[in-house]
C-alpha cells in the first residue's frame, strides 16, 4: 500500500510539474509586444528623418520601435543590427549605408532568423536572394527621374522666357546625390533622358556630387554661378535637399530671382514642397514616406507573427514575393495644396 500511495503522489507531482511547464511555453508572437528595430544611414538626410518620424509613429502599448542612426558608417551599422538581434527584436528595418555591402547584415540576421526589411536605399537584386526572409520597400528611382524630367520638360516647353539666351536650347547642371550610387544614377539618366524624349533641345554645362547634402550643393552650385553664370537655365537635382542647396547659392549671391534658372528636386520633402508653393523651385516628385512607413509597418508585423508577405497582396502590388514599391507623383504650384502638410 505504501509503495502505491508514492507512486500516485509522484504521478501527480510529474503531472503537475508537466501541466506547469505547459505554461511556460513561448507565447506566439502574434500575442506578445512586437519590437521592430530601425537603423538609418544618416538621420540628418531630410527625407529618411521625416519618413521615420511616419514610423515611429505607428508606436503603441504593442508595439515598441527603437531608432538607431548609422552615422555614414556601414560598420557602426553592422553593430547596430547585431546588437538588435541580441536584444530580441523581432524584425530589422535596415536603411543600408552602402547598398554593395549588406554581407554582415543578412549573415547575422540569417543566423538568427531574424527577418530584414531593407528600405529606401535598395540593396543589390542578387544579395536580397540570398535569404527566404529579405525585404524591400521603397519605390522606383527609375520612375522619379523620368517625371523629374517630365516637370522640367514641360516647363522648357511652356516657358520659352526659360531660354534665357534665345538660342532654343537648354544649358543645364545636375546635382547629383552619392558617387556610384544606383539611384542617384538612374535618376539623373532618366531626367536627361526624357527631357530630350520629350523634345527640348539640351547641353549639359556640368555636374556635380554633392552627396544628397544642401549645404554641399550650396557650395557646388556657387561653383556652378562663377564658372557659368547667366548661362545656366536649368538645374535638376536628385533630391530636394540638393535643390534647396542651389536656390541657397543665389540667395547667398543676391541674385535677383527673375535671373535664377529653373530648379527641380525630387522627394516631397516639408521644405521642398514649401520652396515650390514659393515659388523658388519649379517643382518636386513626391516620394510617398507615409505611404512606405505604413508598407513597412504592416509588413513587420506580418513578418514579426511569422505570416508572409504575400498576406499584404491585396494592399500591396507584391513584385517577385520580396518588394514593395510606392509610386511617386509629380508636384508643381497647381496641385502643391494636395501634399502640403502630409
Amino acid at each position: 500500500m505504501k509503495k502505491a500511495y508514492v507512486s500516485l503522489v509522484m504521478a501527480i507531482c510529474l503531472l503537475t510539474m508537466m501541466i506547469a511547464g505547459c505554461g511556460k511555453q513561448p507565447v506566439n508572437k502574434s500575442e506578445s509586444k512586437i519590437r521592430i528595430g530601425v537603423t538609418v544611414y544618416d538621420q540628418y538626410d531630410t527625407f529618411i528623418g521625416q519618413l521615420v518620424e511616419c514610423f515611429v509613429a505607428f508606436q503603441s502599448d504593442d508595439v515598441e520601435i527603437a531608432v538607431y542612426n548609422a552615422a555614414q558608417s556601414q560598420q557602426t551599422q553592422n553593430s547596430q543590427v547585431k546588437k538588435m538581434i541580441e536584444d530580441g527584436f523581432d524584425v530589422i528595418c535596415v536603411n543600408l549605408v552602402d547598398r554593395t555591402d549588406p554581407t554582415t547584415v543578412i549573415d547575422a540576421a540569417r543566423k538568427a532568423d531574424v527577418p530584414i526589411i531593407f528600405f529606401n536605399r535598395e540593396l543589390v537584386e542578387g544579395d536580397i536572394g540570398r535569404w527566404d526572409k529579405l525585404f524591400y520597400v521603397g519605390a522606383n528611382a527609375e520612375e522619379s527621374g523620368v517625371m523629374e524630367g517630365e516637370l522640367a520638360a514641360w516647363a522648357c516647353i511652356t516657358h520659352k522666357e526659360l531660354d534665357k539666351n534665345r538660342d532654343g536650347v537648354i544649358q543645364f547642371v545636375v546635382l547629383e546625390g552619392e558617387a556610384g550610387h544606383q539611384d542617384a544614377i538612374v535618376r539623373t539618366e532618366a531626367s536627361v533622358n526624357t527631357l530630350k524624349k520629350q523634345g527640348v533641345e539640351i547641353d549639359k554645362l556640368g555636374y556635380a556630387i554633392a552627396n544628397w547634402n544642401r549645404a554641399q550643393a550650396q557650395t557646388k552650385t556657387t561653383q556652378f554661378i562663377e564658372d557659368y553664370g547667366d548661362d545656366i537655365e536649368l538645374i535638376l537635382s536628385n533630391n530636394d535637399d540638393m535643390a534647396l542647396g542651389a536656390i541657397d547659392a543665389y540667395e547667398a549671391m543676391a541674385i535677383p530671382r527673375n535671373k535664377w534658372p529653373a530648379v527641380v528636386g525630387i522627394d516631397g520633402t516639408d521644405v521642398g514642397l514649401e520652396a515650390v508653393r514659393d515659388d523658388k523651385m519649379l517643382g518636386t516628385v513626391y516620394n510617398d514616406k507615409e505611404g512606405q512607413a505604413t508598407a513597412m509597418f504592416d509588413l513587420a508585423r506580418v513578418l514579426a507573427g511569422g505570416g508572409s508577405i504575400e498576406e499584404l497582396s491585396d494592399k500591396y502590388a507584391i513584385e517577385n514575393g520580396r518588394y514593395i514599391r510606392l509610386p511617386y507623383a509629380k508636384v508643381t504650384s497647381s496641385n502643391i495644396i494636395r501634399f502640403m502638410g502630409k
